[in-house]
């Protein structure tokens, strides 16, 4: 592996949310992705496999289906968001573990998500980890404009002072490391330990050789412990 770029001189730690601070096999995600197929279905009056072809075909394109619907169909981002992020998370369960491996990282800690500050809170609420982060960076403050878009991180960036040259990103999707990677930024890839089913398209899972990505995991908490105790 690529390992040329440590962990020596990062002082500040940017971690994606969903499938990255909680295990995919949660299928937290699956609950909003089928609430974006509802929401395309009802908006667009389309049958539901239909909806499904749309909402991915938008999400492959565009970065998420809200992108997607907002530029093709006009919808507004705060129904959006409202409708889809309405999901039951309580199988998230406390994890003191990476709350601890978390709050012992040297420097700043901040998420960086393509959902809504809204949704990240209640994450961050029933893991038991929000002390830990100092802000939430969402959709909103990307002004709508979705990972992997460079503007979004470099906005990212600017408003919460960041050098990327300092700082490591930690990411489930391998296409939303490109931009950090390039920005000089330490990349990580959060992947599914293996044991449990994810529901998961193929593309999404791939990329973990790609020259983007410095280091891979599939125990993020272990990833993490190792980091302050070598």
């Amino acid at each position: 592996r690529n390992t040329s770029r440590p962990f020596t001189h990062i002082d500040t730690w940017v971690f994606d949310l969903d499938n990255t601070l909680y295990p995919h096999h949660v299928n937290l995600w699956h609950q909003v992705d089928a609430r974006i197929g509802e929401f395309v279905s009802a908006f667009l009056d389309v049958s539901a496999d239909e909806a499904r072809r749309i909402q991915k075909d938008y999400y492959r394109r565009y970065g998420t289906t809200m992108r997607g619907m907002m530029t093709e169909h006009g919808v507004h981002a705060d129904d959006y968001l409202a409708y889809v992020h309405k999901i039951d998370h309580s199988p998230l369960q406390p994890n003191p573990d990476m709350g601890a491996a978390i709050a012992k990282l040297p420097g700043r800690k901040l998420i960086l998500t393509n959902g809504s500050t809204d949704h990240a809170d209640k994450v961050l609420q029933r893991l038991g980890i929000g002390a830990h982060f100092e802000a939430v960076f969402d959709i909103i403050a990307a002004e709508l404009e979705p990972k992997p878009a460079p503007q979004t991180y470099q906005k990212f960036l600017r408003d919460h002072g960041v050098n990327p040259l300092m700082s490591a990103m930690f990411e489930d999707l391998a296409r939303n490391l490109v931009v950090p990677h390039q920005l000089g930024m330490t990349t990580v890839l959060v992947v599914p330990d293996g044991t449990k089913e994810v529901v998961r398209e193929d593309w999404e899972l791939e990329g973990r050789d790609a020259a983007h990505v410095d280091h891979v995991t599939d125990d993020l908490t272990g990833f993490l412990e190792k980091l302050t105790t070598s």
